[in-house]
């Protein structure tokens, strides 16, 4: 099995130029998350099924992704110049 290495923070940076671009980061970030716990693809392919259906785990899908933005905002100053 090849090991891949994974850059957690795409382009090396937190900062984006707008609060959409920072929203995109932090669903790009939330998925290599699960991509560096889970390295195998097609284990999980098997599980996108299983999670797709049950409603708590779509939350804590959103509450990852939310987390995620919390800090692009921070890095960011909210945007504000």
């Amino acid at each position: 099995m090849m090991t891949e290495q994974i850059q957690l923070i795409p382009g090396g940076s937190l900062m984006t130029d707008t609060p959409e671009e920072g929203r995109m980061l932090a669903i790009k970030m939330a998925r290599l998350i699960i991509k560096a716990t889970q390295p195998n693809a097609e284990i999980r392919e098997r599980l996108r099924p299983i999670y797709a259906e049950d409603p708590a785990m779509l939350i804590a899908i959103g509450q990852t992704v939310a987390t995620e933005f919390a800090t692009v905002a921070a890095a960011n100053q909210y945007w504000r110049k």
